[in-house]
């Protein structure tokens, strides 16, 4: 039998009853179902246990860990796509709504949810294994130190749930630091109250010096704002909740219109 490396900064999940624990976060009507970085299969067997699942596909780009799926799984509802999801065409995955889960490799956990972010309309869920720094980042309340602008974006079309914390020893390799679940489910805003484009331009321009009042953290992009009164502008980026995120931003876009 053919042992996967690992990979793209992946430490394989060794625990079956964790492995139990994940897959059981993945909401029950979900039909179709995408797997990101399978590995071993350790999420992959127990997904397939899961009668609602009639469609699963895995994505995988480590050639060893194909072959190792391939000589130990069989079933009519998995289809083993060799491909970095980061560049994959998600309309060559599924032509309707799919929910998302996986153990993501640590270094590139938080590209994979801006991926997500960019085709939202299309994931309802999200379930992830990541580091744990990461996964309470992005469930971070703002107010809370670790709030910052992936909380901010995520929060803003997710409602972000922290399931559980992972210990490092049922890992192999065992990582340096812990890990942990969270689940993202689709919220039912569908468009922001104001320009989108801008809103991004506002949340990461407004974090980049998080330390500094939205005053001077703004110029980049709002050169003009010293003579600009809002009560907003006093504040630091980490205080402000995503919905006031959007009132800035239609605050931003009055004063660049003028």
């Amino acid at each position: 039998m053919v042992r996967p490396k690992k990979h793209l900064g992946q430490h394989f999940l060794t625990d079956n009853n964790i492995a139990q624990k994940i897959v059981d976060c993945l909401d029950p009507s979900y039909s179709d179902v995408c797997e990101i970085g399978p590995g071993t299969g350790v999420l992959t067997l127990p997904l397939l246990r899961k009668p609602h699942i009639k469609n699963l596909k895995a994505i995988e780009i480590d050639i060893d860990s194909i072959k190792h799926l391939n000589e130990n799984l069989h079933d009519d509802r998995l289809t083993i796509i060799e491909a970095d999801f980061l560049r994959l065409n998600i309309d060559i995955i599924f032509t309707t709504p799919f929910a998302i889960i996986g153990n993501f490799p640590y270094n590139i956990g938080s590209q994979i949810f801006f991926k997500v972010l960019e085709n939202r309309n299309r994931i309802p869920q999200v379930v992830g294994m990541i580091q744990k720094e990461v996964a309470e980042r992005i469930a971070a309340p703002h107010g809370n130190r670790t709030y910052g602008i992936m909380s901010v974006l995520l929060q803003s079309w997710y409602d972000i749930e922290y399931c559980f914390t992972v210990n490092e020893n049922v890992f192999n390799p065992p990582p340096r630091v812990k890990s942990a679940v969270i689940r993202l489910t689709r919220n039912k805003t569908e468009e922001l109250d104001c320009d989108e484009k801008l809103f991004f331009s506002v949340v990461k321009t407004g974090f980049n010096q998080r330390r500094k009042t939205l005053r001077n953290a703004l110029r980049p992009i709002l050169p003009n704002i010293v003579q600009a009164d809002h009560f907003f502008f006093s504040q630091r980026a980490e205080q402000l909740s995503p919905a006031q995120f959007v009132e800035l931003t239609q605050v931003v876009e009055r004063i660049l219109s003028e």
